[in-house]
């Protein structure tokens, strides 16, 4: 079965690894991004310039972080949801694979929101050094 439109659209920015012209593409102009609290720079951030700033822009202990999707799962009404795994390496050397589901809703065309559940416990002993 193919891929629907919504689908294709969220495997592309994994696919791409968030290359920002394929960002700024996909993403609405007021996308909403948010992060499962207790995880790094956890909270909900608004618009894909504050995502890149305040998110990926404070992700500073780390050689290395990743997020490598599994499984792609869509239902008819533009959500997609993503079961996959973050490879963290820190910069005191530490590795660690995390966990995650990610809940993507599309309209228009466009990725509106993002909402992460993720395993921060193991990440945050991997970031103590």
């Amino acid at each position: 079965m193919p891929d629907s439109a919504s689908l294709a659209l969220i495997r592309r920015v994994y696919e791409s690894r968030m290359a920002p012209e394929v960002t700024k593409e996909v993403m609405a102009p007021d996308f909403v991004w948010d992060i499962t609290p207790g995880f790094p720079n956890s909270g909900v951030y608004y618009g894909w310039d504050s995502v890149a700033k305040d998110f990926f822009g404070r992700m500073t202990g780390y050689e290395s972080f990743g997020a490598v999707p599994e499984e792609f799962f869509a239902d008819e009404t533009g959500h997609v949801f993503v079961y996959g795994h973050y490879h963290a390496e820190t910069k005191t050397g530490n590795k660690a694979d995390i966990r995650f589901i990610h809940l993507w809703t599309v309209r228009d065309g466009q990725a509106v929101s993002m909402r992460q559940a993720a395993d921060s416990h193991i990440l945050q002993e991997a970031l103590k050094g």
